[in-house]
């Protein structure tokens, strides 16, 4: 069973997760329809932001999981035997 403090980190990433999905959809799905001058375009960046920034963050996630998985494997072989 999960302690109250693994819960509450893990309502807490749920609930960021929310935010994100929702501030994201709002500024590609939404935001192209509502005219320039309107005052809800200044709670946003550029449009050429939000194909760079899931970008960037899916070449670290890659990163990140190469860099795991190296790890991982080079932790885990075998010495060769010397006869």
């Amino acid at each position: 069973m999960a302690t109250g403090a693994d819960q509450a980190v893990g309502f807490g990433l749920v609930g960021f997760s929310l935010l994100l999905f929702t501030y994201y959809t709002i500024w590609v799905i939404v935001l192209p329809f509502v005219d320039s001058d309107h005052v809800i375009h200044s709670y946003f960046l550029p449009r050429e932001y939000s194909v760079i920034l899931p970008g960037v963050a899916a070449l670290i996630l890659l990163l990140c999981v190469g860099t795991f998985i190296g790890v991982i494997t080079w932790k885990n072989r075998k010495p060769k035997k010397v006869d």
